[in-house]
């Protein structure tokens, strides 16, 4: 799986669209627990983080748009539940 961990704006062509289409690869593994790559690292990397997994799905688009390429498809929202891991974290030490 290519998430990369840097600004969409800085991804040529090829990374940017490779990554757009991944990402929703990545999307179908975790929402409907299909097979595929699902014991990839990168893959584990992602599961219980929809939500950060949406958001990078936006920049990526605004990305896209930022540079006039068609944009078709869409992650659905109900799909992206909860916090990231993170922040469960943090509140547990308030």
């Amino acid at each position: 799986m290519r998430i990369w961990d840097i600004s969409p704006e800085l991804l040529c062509r090829k990374r940017l669209l490779g990554e757009h289409r991944e990402l929703h690869g990545l999307w179908v593994i975790l929402t409907e627990n299909k097979k595929g790559f699902s014991r990839h690292p990168k893959t584990l990397r992602w599961r219980g983080e929809l939500q950060a997994l949406y958001r990078r799905h936006e920049a990526l688009v605004a990305e896209m748009d930022r540079r006039c390429y068609r944009h078709a498809t869409s992650q659905p929202t109900k799909e992206a539940w909860g916090t990231a891991e993170q922040v469960r974290i943090l509140r547990e030490k308030r």
